[in-house]
């Protein structure tokens, strides 16, 4: 699943495939954009925003896409052969004299000027991965609504940038409380405590497409804590993990339906079906 950690791989393939190449094709396959046409700039370089892609080229343009639950980039040698998905999953073509990058099943694909970039990621808190990281505004925003649960909390990127489902499952499970904790019910120190930690699994899994929470597991162990484990032990106290579909009610969130694995034997704090 697309969060900041896969993003920033993302964008680090993306950036070392067609950074300072000049574009020999440039295919947006979305009614807004289709006829575009970009063949003959060159390619400044690809960042990531949090959960988002900006792809900048010559002439003070830029692509941005986001990837949310299954969009990916893939990046081939030119005159290759692709593989990703069928071609009617393919919302964009870059290709560059050495290499393709091509957009399979991208929700979010638009060109916009350079300098209007803030109206797609201005509204954004502290990149988890970004060089803009702050750590004391990430928990001021966290905290700013002490009845909003945590687990809503941590997904809205207003407060900050790079948390998804996944890593929200782990990180409460890491602190001890269950995602409908309320914010304000916290201790003091934990709050610090889940936003540093939450920093360090990031900056630890943005180089692999495999990612790990569980620190020192073998090859052959868990690599995630709770995350896809319904049903099998807790590796704390050993009672069965749980998993609970919910809809999130937030604003930020659209309405997205998220599915939660948690512990109910060692996550202190209210269950499915909290206020929230």
């Amino acid at each position: 699943m697309p969060e900041g950690d896969t993003v920033w791989l993302t964008a680090h393939r993306l950036h070392e495939a067609l950074a300072g190449g000049v574009l020999t094709r440039f295919d947006l396959r979305v009614p807004r954009f289709a006829t575009a046409d970009l063949t003959g700039r060159a390619v400044r370089d690809v960042t990531p925003r949090g959960k988002h892609l900006l792809t900048r080229f010559e002439g003070g343009l830029t692509l941005h896409s986001h990837l949310r639950m299954d969009g990916a980039w893939r990046v081939f040698p030119a005159g290759s052969r692709w593989s990703g998905g069928p071609a009617h999953q393919i919302r964009a073509v870059l290709g560059t004299e050495t290499a393709t990058a091509v957009g399979y099943r991208l929700p979010v694909l638009e060109l916009l000027r350079t300098g209007e970039e803030d109206r797609v990621v201005g509204h954004l808190g502290p990149d988890l991965l970004g060089p803009d990281w702050d750590a004391a505004t990430a928990v001021a925003r966290l905290r700013a609504d002490p009845a909003r649960s945590l687990g809503d909390a941590l997904l809205d990127q207003r407060n900050l940038a790079g948390i998804g489902n996944v890593y929200r499952c782990e990180l409460v499970f890491l602190a001890g409380v269950t995602p409908w904790l309320p914010v304000g019910e916290l201790p003091d120190e934990s709050l610090p405590r889940l936003v540093a930690t939450a920093r360090r699994l990031l900056m630890a899994n943005r180089t692999t497409f495999e990612r790990r929470t569980v620190a020192g597991a073998g090859r052959r162990g868990p690599l995630l804590h709770v995350y896809g484990r319904a049903g099998r032990p807790c590796p704390r106290c050993g009672g069965p993990v749980r998993v609970t579909p919910y809809r999130d009610p937030g604003p930020a969130l659209s309405g997205d339906e998220r599915i939660t694995y948690w512990c109910p034997g060692c996550q202190r704090g209210p269950g499915p079906g909290a206020s929230r």
